[in-house]
């Protein structure tokens, strides 16, 4: 089968991450609110929705990679991002709460797969000194995304809930159908070989996954908080949310920006403080200014915090492909796992303390402290790689 060119593969990468993850994972928070303002669902109930399409990309995120093992990778890619238009019309249908907690299952599953495969497959045929800037490009679908759902999802509720399901799931559709001849042909992955990990894979594997902690309250909570929370109007807390998908436009390219000057070990050390201070910002104050602004650097942080993971994998690495595919694989298997977990930890205190708000911006911000720490522990130093 004919090679599609790199321009087109790239194209195709970025609809995959932004139908997998962008519109998966990001359409459903501006949802929340009206969802629970039209009674389809309580809070806690919206909450655990939420945290659902989080469990679901755990399972993604672990499987994909041993199905890509006997299938090849762009049937599984055209296969999930299918999956993710059927689960929005699927959730166009009023049933139960059991209904929609198995398709945002669905959906999150498919979202897990394709970050753990689209990249990979289209990097595979990237020159070297290209790498970089091509792998922002697919991750800034993450953020078209965002803004994407911070846009169309309201002018899309002005005709009901229902509505708004089934134009996201037209999205999806049609955004697969673009990238269904142009993602690249990849043959099937062969396992890596198990290999005895240093210290600082292990410390960046754990690293990663309370950066998915301290990304929640913001990824699921945003919009909730400002309408809620704040008392604004749904189109005010869409707003806030499209400045959120700003963020996470800029992101990946920002940071790529930034490891090419410094390095991808100096850069997760600057970066995670600062993520820790935007997400602790609404706990400091409710000004709408002081909330923008965190919006903004949070929503940079969702989907730059991938690109500067993954260079810092193959910095441990050092250039070998195979223990760079392992520690990859391991760092997503963490994220997704602490995404999970957190999301539905933060789901139970979000039904029992009542919408308090302030509390779940604070757990994001220890986790983001713990991180930050760990790459300061004496007793971690000698075994790292010189660099």
């Amino acid at each position: 089968m004919r090679q599609p060119s790199l321009g087109w593969a790239t194209a195709a990468g970025l609809c995959a991450s932004l139908v997998g993850i962008g519109l998966s994972r990001f359409a459903y928070t501006p949802l929340i609110p009206v969802l629970i303002a039209a009674q389809w669902f309580s809070a806690g109930d919206a909450a655990y929705l939420g945290a659902a399409n989080l469990a679901g990309y755990l399972a993604g995120a672990l499987l994909g990679a041993p199905i890509a093992r006997r299938v090849p990778a762009r049937a599984v890619l055209r296969a999930m991002m299918l999956l993710v238009g059927i689960s929005f019309l699927a959730c166009a249908i009023r049933y139960p709460f059991a209904w929609f907690f198995v398709w945002r299952f669905a959906s999150g599953l498919a979202g897990g797969a394709i970050m753990a495969l689209a990249a990979p497959s289209v990097l595979a045929i990237t020159p070297a000194p290209l790498r970089g800037r091509i792998g922002g490009v697919i991750f800034t679908g993450v953020g078209l995304g965002v803004a994407m759902a911070g846009t169309l999802v309201p002018l899309l509720l002005r005709d009901g809930v229902e509505a708004a399901w089934l134009g996201l799931g037209v999205l999806s559709l049609a955004l697969s159908a673009l990238a269904w001849f142009a993602l690249p042909p990849s043959p099937t992955i062969a396992p890596t070989p198990a290999g005895k990990r240093p210290a600082a894979a292990w410390v960046l594997i754990l690293q990663y996954g309370l950066c998915a902690v301290g990304l929640v309250p913001h990824m699921v909570f945003l919009v909730d908080y400002v309408v809620r929370g704040l008392g604004h109007s749904i189109a005010t807390g869409s707003l806030f949310f499209l400045l959120y998908g700003a963020g996470a436009m800029v992101g990946p390219m920002l940071a790529g920006f930034v490891c090419d000057h410094i390095g991808f070990r100096r850069t997760l050390r600057f970066a995670l403080p600062v993520q820790a201070i935007a997400v602790g910002l609404p706990v400091l104050s409710n000004n709408d200014i002081v909330i923008a602004l965190s919006s903004v650097v949070a929503g940079a942080y969702t989907p730059g915090i991938v690109s500067v993971v993954l260079g810092r994998a193959q910095e441990i690495a050092e250039g070998d492909p195979l223990r760079h595919r392992a520690i990859w694989g391991a760092a997503t298997a963490s994220f997704a796992t602490f995404q999970a977990l957190a999301a539905y930890g933060m789901a139970f205190m979000f039904a029992r303390l009542n919408g308090a708000y302030e509390a779940l911006f604070s757990a994001g911000v220890i986790a983001l402290v713990l991180a930050s720490l760990l790459d300061f522990l004496p007793i971690l130093r000698p075994a790292r790689p010189a660099e």
